[in-house]
């Protein structure tokens, strides 16, 4: 009775079958780890209060592709800002109100590349970043993550005029400036060299959370039961099909074919 599972067209049904369900499931866990990552974007755990290690070595021995671990580190770093090519970070939020960050590249002395350097906060949007200091400075600041299309705040439809910019990465940056960036950034402290004008942005404490789960969230969790949903309806057709090739299989048996 149950040989028709060996025809041509039961086998492409088996496949069919065999393929989606697992690639449901996956994209289902991917979209769980997804909601777990947005469930929590600002958690960090740093220390708020250590000495500031000198970033040219952490770069040179360290994953020279991003922060990772390091995001909220304390670090010192000395270089040249170049004003030629800065930018205004627009739609940025601090203590409730809507301004821009202020990114200046920062040659590091030596043979240390160029850094994206978070200078601080200004309300509104400028037309243009305010000059930073001439000559070598020496400054105290906090290592930040490269952001990407879902971080909070950024502008990743592109599209912006002249001299601003959506999202801090070198990904972004690499067709906007004549040399390569490091790929993550740091936000100086206060009163260090090139905050004159500016708010620095506040050091994360010690345990932050956002308190809450982004819409983005809200969004991955939707899709998880989605994916797992067209799991299920693919068992359940499968079974469908079966138990009616079954029945048909019965009737002809019994001589009762379909009218």
């Amino acid at each position: 009775m149950y040989r028709f599972l060996l025809t041509p067209r039961w086998l492409g049904i088996h496949l069919l079958a065999l393929v989606a369900v697992p690639v449901c499931v996956v994209l289902g866990l991917w979209q769980l780890s997804r909601y777990e990552l947005h469930s929590h974007p600002h958690r960090t755990q740093v220390s708020t209060d250590a000495a500031p290690s000198p970033l040219a070595p952490l770069i040179a021995s360290g994953d020279r592709n991003g922060v990772g671990a390091d995001a909220g580190r304390r670090v010192s770093l000395a270089g040249t800002y170049d004003a030629a090519h800065q930018f205004v970070v627009p739609q940025r939020t601090l203590n409730g109100r809507t301004g821009s960050l202020i990114l200046t590249p920062l040659k590091l002395d030596g043979a240390g590349g160029y850094v994206a350097v978070v200078r601080g906060w200004v309300p509104g949007t400028p037309s243009k970043a305010p000059a930073p200091p001439t000559g070598v400075v020496s400054v105290t600041a906090r290592m930040q993550a490269a952001e990407t299309a879902d971080s909070t705040g950024v502008i990743a439809a592109g599209g912006l005029p002249a001299g601003q910019l959506g999202m801090i990465s070198s990904v972004t940056l690499v067709n906007l400036l004549p040399y390569t960036v490091w790929n993550g950034s740091v936000a100086l402290d206060s009163g260090t060299a090139g905050t004159s004008g500016l708010t620095p942005l506040p050091p994360p404490s010690a345990t932050t959370d956002s308190g809450g789960i982004s819409l983005q969230a809200i969004q991955n969790l939707g899709y998880v039961a989605q994916w797992f949903v067209f799991a299920g309806f693919v068992v359940f057709m499968w079974f469908r099909f079966f138990r009616r090739e079954v029945e048909q299989a019965r009737d002809r048996e019994l001589g009762l074919e379909p009218q």
